[in-house]
């Protein structure tokens, strides 16, 4: 079936690159600028879903903090034992007692930060193992009118390179972000103990140190998600390109293309040039506002040692304004990870908000059992999203009865592989009704009806996979003996035996190792192993040279017998055993009736035999 889209032209032209990088620059600036990071809400289901493990790394983290901070603890009585007028044997003592006290605290804070090491990693992998399987299975769920407006290679940004940055966050950052809050928290209540005063003016340090955080930060986070959008549309132009890798290189337009995605990556970056000088002014002014204030204060602090002897409190006091310093700087530096991630989980949440427009209803009304295979379309009247004002379908009306064999054909742009796609329910009508074993099929689920079909695709999309992976995708439950059977009815019996392994042998990436015959012939296997009532043969023989079309052609009447099947063809003579054909022209049905019916009205069909056969129409 044909792309509504319609195909995309791969000739580059002078201005094309500087095009795609307008065009990128203008979707991201479409955005909102109001990012935040509420974003990063949707993280709470998948954490909470392992709490196990969040419980665990929490404890591990609030342990190894208290270590780190009983070490300053530790080494004030070491100070003041030192300093003191015990005699010297017994400050020996006491020395080797105190150092076994830090060694013990030392060796604790060591399995502390290894346990939370390994929590906080084993959390984070499987939060991103869960969110990434979570966004792919809801992209599935899209109908055709998303990906219309997206492009499937942004859509594989946003599962890769957005989700890593997250993982990032929740399997590194947040735990450095929480345990230095912790040891901030804790720092400034053990320096509050040890001296109100000089803490007093340690707190002074804090609003000026929020204050870039936030006003730097807010910049770090809109070019971090202007950054991804970009790249993310970089990566869609090269997605495109590369489909059509061949056509680029016919027409000689490598250099063209290279030239197009190395402008929207070098717009990409140096958005995100822009985006790292933010981020590193903000750590140099955290850095030197923190650091500064804390020389300024140990001068204080040292000037009252000399008056009051107090050389165990300075030390334990230094080494926490040392910790809660440390901590600042670092959460500056965790918090443009924050920024960061808040963007891509933005991008992620725009496409878990996504909803299909084609969906099954709350209650679905269940299909016919055993199935009929009627298929009716009644008034159907249908645009697509992309060009709403040009219907594809235009009031169509069309029966076709069980084990009825049917032919469209008519122009391109009539509208045949859209009734395909109304069939398949990919789209509902904008008016009318489509029918299948006489249920509405926007009151039936989705999945229920597409069972009942069986499509070949006039491209014959494959996978990558051996043969036997391929035929098994349309029925995963065959068995050998039926995925042979099917294999001899497609006539790929010859060509796969062939093979180095069989039916076992990998076709490599889309089957690009197999001809467009061959592909043709394994997408029919797999449409047959279905055992689908009814049949939709888009140019099922299309690929086809003449001996194979006759032997495919033979197969396919078999496999038609007992069953609803509707033949896209523009090939006239692929139809001409149809029990009846169906002339289309501009959404409408203009004629039906058998070939020799057709060509005795000289109509459209007339005129399209008459172009195909010439006399002997």
């Amino acid at each position: 079936m044909s792309d509504p889209r319609g195909e995309a032209s791969v000739q580059g032209r002078p201005s094309e690159g500087q095009a795609l990088v307008k065009t990128l620059a203008e979707d991201a600036n479409r955005r909102e600028r109001s990012r935040n990071v509420r974003a990063l809400r949707r993280l709470g289901p998948f954490v909470a879903a392992h709490w196990g493990d969040a419980t665990l790394a929490g404890l591990f983290l609030l342990v190894s903090s208290s270590a780190t901070l009983g070490i300053t603890g530790a080494v004030r009585l070491l100070v003041d034992h030192l300093t003191g007028s015990t005699a010297e044997a017994a400050a020996r003592a006491g020395v080797n007692r105190w150092f076994l006290v830090l060694g013990a605290v030392a060796l604790l804070l060591a399995l502390a930060t290894a346990g939370r090491y390994f929590f906080i990693t084993k959390l984070g992998e499987r939060v991103t193992a869960d969110l990434r399987k979570a966004v792919y299975g809801h992209i599935l769920t899209l109908d055709p009118a998303f990906f219309l407006k997206t492009r499937t290679g942004e859509v594989l940004s946003r599962l890769t390179t957005d989700i890593q940055i997250v993982e990032t966050l929740v399997g590194t950052s947040i735990s450095i972000a929480l345990r230095n809050l912790v040891m901030l928290v804790g720092a400034l209540a053990l320096m509050l103990l040890v001296s109100a005063r000089l803490t007093g003016l340690v707190l002074l340090l804090i609003p000026l140190v929020i204050v870039p955080l936030f006003l730097f930060g807010r910049r770090v986070r809109r070019l971090t998600a202007s950054t991804q959008d970009q790249f993310a549309g970089a990566v869609g132009y090269a997605g495109e390109t590369l489909d059509a890798l061949e056509t680029v290189q016919a027409f000689g337009q490598e250099g063209a293309a290279a030239a197009s995605f190395g402008e929207a990556v070098e717009a990409a970056f140096r958005t995100s040039l822009r985006r790292m000088a933010a981020r590193a002014v903000m750590t140099a002014l955290v850095i030197a506002l923190v650091f500064g204030g804390v020389v300024a204060i140990f001068w204080l602090a040292v000037h009252q040692a000399l008056s009051d002897h107090a050389w165990g409190a300075l030390i334990q006091f230094a080494f926490l304004a040392v910790l809660a310093a440390s901590s600042v700087g670092q959460l500056g530096e965790t918090w443009g990870d924050v920024q960061k991630a808040a963007g891509a989980m933005e991008r992620i949440g725009e496409i878990m908000d996504s909803r299909p427009g084609v969906k099954a209803p709350a209650k679905p009304v269940p299909m016919p059992k055993p199935p009929r295979g009627e298929v009716a379309m009644e008034g159907v009247t249908f645009a697509y999203p992309s060009r709403p004002d040009l219907p594809a379908l235009n009031g169509l009306t069309l029966r076709v009865r069980p084990g009825e064999r049917v032919a469209l054909v008519g122009p391109s742009g009539a509208g045949k592989s859209t009734v395909f796609r109304l069939l398949l329910r990919f789209y509902d009508p904008d008016e009318g009704r489509v029918l299948v074993d006489g249920v509405d099929l926007r009151d039936a689920d989705p999945a229920e009806v597409r069972a009942r079909m069986a499509l070949v695709a006039q491209e014959a999309p494959l996978f990558s996979g051996s043969a036997a992976d391929n035929i098994r995708f349309g029925r995963p439950d065959a068995d050998p003996a039926a995925i042979q059977a099917a294999v001899r009815a497609a006539q790929a019996e010859g060509f796969l035996n062939a093979l180095p392994q069989g039916l076992d042998t990998p076709v490599g990436e889309r089957a690009r190792g197999l001809s467009g015959g061959q592909r043709q012939r394994l997408s029919i296997a797999r449409a047959l192993i279905r055992e689908a009532p009814i049949l939709l043969l888009d140019e099922a023989t299309s690929a086809l040279d003449a001996e194979n079309e006759r032997l495919v052609q033979k197969a396919l009447d078999e496999a038609m017998q007992g069953r609803t099947t509707l033949v896209i063809a523009h090939r006239l003579a692929t139809v001409l055993k149809a029990d009846r054909i169906v002339v289309m022209d501009e959404g409408r049905v203009v004629e039906q009736g058998t070939h020799n019916e057709l060509v005795g009205k000289s109509g459209l069909y007339a005129r399209l035999a008459a172009l195909q056969f010439g006399e002997a129409a």
